[in-house]
């Protein structure tokens, strides 16, 4: 009974809790072995490698790419090789595309016309019988020329009289040049020449409004196209208005009257000039204020209307450096 009970005991190994046998098919390892990793025999006694999953790894470092070069780098800036983001307008453009008007703007070499901004431009038409004709043509060909110079600088619209054809909403507030001619080719010349009638019909109610608030009533510029002498008293409402713009301390560019000769009607001329510049002596007062100007239509050559006489028709009466020009333009019909 021993001898078959040492016998048994002899067959086991030397290790009784299981361990690995010192003897036998077993490998010994050499060298270190990762941490992270275990290592076992499979039967065919080849190695294979396994994660520990019972331990607690750190992150696995970024790849070398990702890798900033510097410690410094800043990882919330844009690198310096990543082009930079589309542009796109915005606010920071502090430019206008239409940059305000100051209040009575003088012309400037962009725009000689900028005065304009600041005034309501009110144009004056004789439709008179002695209109009929060559001078008839050539105030539509004038309108055609002045007409889009005035429309595009005045923001509320140019407003149209005649001395005859009654006035109508339509007329007033035009904004198209295009609308302008439309309007004149409606009307056929007829009847007399009442220009101070019709103008005093302007003038009186534009006064009054000026008188109650002088700060808001913007500048009225006057352009009146006519072939000849008035068959009524002109000079009388000229008159009272600038001894009432002179009352009220207005601004020397308040009111603006602008005779536009078209035609070669005998004694036009002379009338028209004595307008421009005996208002003063005629009025008694040689401290009253400027307010008219003349210029004709054609030159001595019967050439269109000048840039030069253009800007004189649309600015000459409430502008004095062009008015002082007056002498020269008369000199060339």
């Amino acid at each position: 009974m021993f001898v078959s009970l040492k016998k048994k005991l002899s067959k086991r190994g030397s290790n009784p809790l299981g361990g690995t046998p010192s003897t036998g098919n077993s490998r010994s390892l050499s060298g270190p072995t990762s941490p992270d990793k275990t290592f076992s025999t499979s039967r065919s006694g080849h190695l294979s490698v396994g994660s520990n999953p019972f331990r607690s790894t750190s992150p696995s470092p970024a790849p070398a790419t990702r890798r900033p070069q510097s410690m410094n780098v800043n990882p919330f800036s844009t690198p310096a090789n990543e082009p930079p983001p589309a542009y796109s307008a915005g606010p920071a453009n502090t430019q206008s595309l239409s940059p305000p008007v100051a209040p009575f703007a003088a012309s400037t070499a962009d725009d000689p016309y900028a005065f304009l901004k600041s005034f309501d431009t009110i144009f004056l038409i004789d439709d008179s019988g002695s209109m009929a004709g060559r001078s008839w043509r050539e105030t539509g060909r004038a309108l055609e020329a002045i007409t889009p110079i005035c429309t595009t600088r005045d923001a509320d619209g140019i407003d149209i009289y005649f001395l005859n054809h009654p006035d109508s909403s339509v007329y007033k507030n035009v904004t198209s040049a295009g609308t302008v001619v439309e309007i004149f080719q409606t009307v056929r010349p007829g009847g007399g020449t009442p220009t101070g009638q019709r103008l005093n019909q302007i003038l009186r109610p534009y006064l009054a409004r000026y008188q109650q608030a002088p700060e808001t009533t913007k500048p009225i510029n006057i352009i009146i196209i006519t072939d000849g002498e008035p068959s009524d008293d002109v000079e009388s409402p000229i008159i009272m208005a600038a001894k009432k713009l002179d009352k009220f301390d207005a601004p020397a560019w308040q009111v603006g009257i602008q005779f536009f000769q078209v035609g070669k009607e005998p004694g036009a001329r002379e009338h028209l000039k004595q307008l421009d510049d005996g208002l003063a002596e005629l009025a008694g007062d040689d401290e009253l204020r400027d307010i008219v100007d003349t210029v004709p239509f054609t030159g001595a050559d019967n050439s269109e209307l000048s840039a030069a006489g253009i800007l004189k028709v649309v600015l000459g009466s409430v502008n004095r450096r062009l008015d002082r020009n007056s002498k020269e333009l008369h000199r060339q019909k």
